[in-house]
């Protein structure tokens, strides 16, 4: 298994980046995909989540009304739309994916609940 990240850059406070995650060696059906983040000095931690068969999605409180998580199911690629960017949204944005279990459907925000990582994408917000 494969995630690729890309889409990270500088940018302006106020302004905007869409993320993207390249999916690859395995079918993502029954899985959640996610987005964390680590900031220098700080723990990683969650962002957003989406499950990947039925589309619900999930977002910390810090990003709710900001941030959009998607995913193109033809491209296997999953999206993290980043509008009204602050200062404290810089920081290294990974991708990462986890099987769901039947029994519970829902998307984990822990880091540790993740199986397959992205290598990271920097965010870079200027004030």
């Amino acid at each position: 298994v494969q995630l690729v990240e890309s889409g990270g850059g500088l940018v302006q406070a106020g302004g905007s980046l869409r993320l993207s995650c390249a999916a690859s060696g395995r079918t993502f059906s029954g899985y959640a995909m996610g987005w964390f983040r680590q900031a220098p000095g700080k723990e990683r931690g969650f962002v957003a989540a989406i499950s990947w068969s039925v589309g619900s999605t999930y977002y910390a409180d810090s990003v709710k009304g900001r941030f959009t998580i998607s995913r193109d199911k033809a491209e296997n690629t999953v999206y993290l739309q980043m509008n009204s960017l602050k200062p404290e949204d810089a920081a290294l944005y990974y991708c990462a994916a986890h099987p769901l279990p039947y029994y519970n459907p829902i998307p984990s925000r822990k880091v540790d609940a993740y199986e397959y990582w992205g290598q990271g994408t920097q965010v870079t917000v200027s004030s």
